[in-house]
């Protein structure tokens, strides 16, 4: 399984759009991103903690290595 890289909310955002998610609504600093019946909750902080991306990726139904993929 791939390091998951040290990214800010904002950047995990942007790599889920690319995977064809969108931004469903937003309360606080806290972003819904869907994609069908699936979607994941990503808090819009510098950076994220890695069990925070890991438990984003789960939710959205997605792989760590399909998550790595689109970031490059």
């Amino acid at each position: 399984m791939p390091e998951l890289p040290r990214i800010s909310g904002d950047e995990a955002i942007r790599i889920f759009k690319k995977m064809g998610f969108y931004e469903a609504r937003q309360k606080g600093s806290h972003v819904v991103m869907r994609r069908g019946n699936k979607g994941c909750v990503i808090p819009r902080h510098k950076e994220l903690a890695i069990g925070t991306l890991r438990s984003a990726i789960r939710q959205a139904g997605v792989t760590v290595e399909e998550f790595v993929k689109a970031g490059r």
